[in-house]
């Protein structure tokens, strides 16, 4: 039965809605980190140093391949949200099957290729020699794995385009828990299970996804959401060749965008490290805590730019500009909470992976007073940035980072730490989100954002206030099978169920 709609991403107050829909989007990113954390630890402690080797390089290349197809999962979303906006249902379907069949079928050519040649992507790697065996096992499993996390994240993320941030964030509870359980069952062989060792951890995890997404599809399914493909609609699966396009032109951009952030990171560890072990240790740990603090920015970032979507396939211009801003201040109320909270108990968080009469401990303390405060720009770049790419404007986001990154903070590192020292590379941070704030708001201010597209047919410009069209109900807390409440518009619920397209009568 169709589910009573509480907010939506076009109508209603924007901080409510906001607030509510980044919630959920916040805790699944907190559930992955803490997930991940727990993983390390059963395996590090109980199976040593040689299987936490082993997974650290396995984990490498699955953040490699998840990174490949992280920009066309987002161009998907926001493709998704701007054909909701538009009342355009037809048009979401094709979104969905043409992006069904490419996830499909590249996830199930990279598990083959993968799988096939571990041994040789870790020989390349240089994996230590005692760690390599463990590794291959840990990572084939991964690689059958690999098919079902494509498309679990491919469907929660189809499903935030549509309007519903909840339901994701259920089955990532779901998952995690799972994972978390099975971990130490199948590691150790604890009843009936066997003992697989360091197999048993990556099982878990293909276990903890199949048996989540199963069950994510079986509740879409039952509850008849309108971008559940059905039996005589499996002719959206047929990629379209113009959505194909857009997918992939405006998708590549986004996933460079991880390239640009994980290889700068590289190489600003490789400058950590010459300054020794305890150095090394201290930004290992500081950037721990980086990683919680950039979460509120992140959701609310990745929120904004599912509300702004939906809000640019309506043709509500208008409240694009009061959605940015409402996200602009949660980053600053949220990010600068966390900051000032770490900021009181710096030692003490920091005392948490470190020792705290040893000298990294000072040394994390330092930097963190250098560096932490930055974290509140970062947190504005990624609020426009979301506003920005709602709309497929992808490439000013890519050059900015990669100004930011590869033109500022890495070459002041570089060259001033013959200086200052070690002390020029922390002060890098702060001035590569000075650099990259400034251009952001610049480019928001100035830019020609608005005049971009996604979809093959563009958002009809905006509208004057008095004749703005009535959006459509989409909810952020569950699938949108609300009626349409504008005039000649069937029930979205009903559309699904028989099959018909919203504003056309038929596909």
């Amino acid at each position: 039965m169709p589910t009573k709609s509480k907010a939506q991403l076009t109508t209603g107050p924007i901080g409510r809605t906001l607030l509510l829909f980044s919630l959920p989007v916040l805790g699944s990113n907190i559930l992955q980190s803490l997930n991940a954390s727990i993983n390390s630890v059963w395996v590090g402690h109980f199976l040593g140093e040689a299987a936490l080797t082993a997974t650290s390089n396995a984990n490498i290349i699955l953040f490699f391949l998840l990174g490949v197809v992280f920009g066309i999962s987002v161009a998907n979303t926001i493709m998704i949200g701007q054909a909701v906006g538009a009342r355009d249902l037809g048009e979401a379907r094709r979104v969905v099957g043409t992006s069904t069949t490419f996830f499909v079928l590249l996830s199930v050519l990279a598990a083959a290729l993968g799988y096939a040649f571990t041994p040789d992507i870790l020989a390349a790697m240089d994996t230590p020699a005692d760690a390599r065996a463990l590794a291959i096992s840990y990572l084939r499993i991964i690689f059958l794995a690999l098919p079902f996390m494509y498309f679990y994240n491919f469907v929660m993320m189809t499903l935030r385009g549509a309007g519903d941030s909840r339901t994701p964030f259920y089955f990532m509870v779901l998952s995690v828990g799972l994972d978390v359980l099975l971990n130490p069952l199948l590691i150790f062989g604890i009843g009936p299970f066997p003992e697989l060792g360091i197999a048993g951890s990556a099982l878990s995890t293909l276990i903890a996804q199949l048996v989540s997404l199963a069950a994510m599809l079986a509740v879409l399914y039952r509850r008849r959401h309108f971008l559940a493909l059905r039996r005589h609609q499996l002719a959206y699966l047929r990629p379209d060749t113009g959505i194909l396009r857009a997918l992939v032109a405006k998708g590549l951009p986004m996933g460079l965008q991880m390239v640009v952030i994980s290889s700068s990171a590289i190489v600003m560890m490789s400058l950590v490290n010459r300054y020794g072990s305890q150095t090394t240790a201290a930004y290992g740990v500081a950037s721990q805590l980086w990683t919680y603090v950039q979460m509120p920015a992140l959701a609310v970032g990745a929120s904004v730019s599912s509300m702004v979507a939906q809000n640019v396939g309506a043709g509500l211009w208008d409240r694009v500009t009061r959605i940015t801003r409402v996200g602009l201040l949660f980053n600053l109320l949220m990010t600068g909470a966390l900051v000032g909270l770490i900021y009181l108990f710096n030692r003490h968080s920091l005392g948490l992976f470190l020792p705290d009469d040893g000298t990294a401990i000072g040394i994390a303390q330092h930097i963190n007073a250098i560096v932490l405060w930055s974290f509140i720009l970062f947190g504005f770049t990624i609020v426009l940035f979301g506003t920005v790419r709602a709309t497929g404007a992808v490439m000013a986001p890519l050059v900015i980072l990669f100004l930011s990154m590869w033109v500022v903070r890495l070459p002041f590192a570089w060259v001033l730490e013959r200086t200052i020292g070690a002390d020029a590379i922390w002060w890098s941070f702060p001035l590569g989100s000075i650099v990259s704030v400034t251009l952001a708001v610049a480019y928001y201010r100035f830019g020609n954002w608005r005049a971009s597209h996604i979809l093959p047919a563009a958002p009809s410009p905006a509208p004057e206030p008095e004749f703005a069209p009535q959006a459509p109900d989409t909810s952020m807390g569950t699938p949108c099978e609300e009626a349409l409440s504008t005039a000649g518009a069937g029930s979205i619920g009903e559309a699904a169920m028989a099959g018909e397209v919203s504003k056309q009568g038929a596909d």
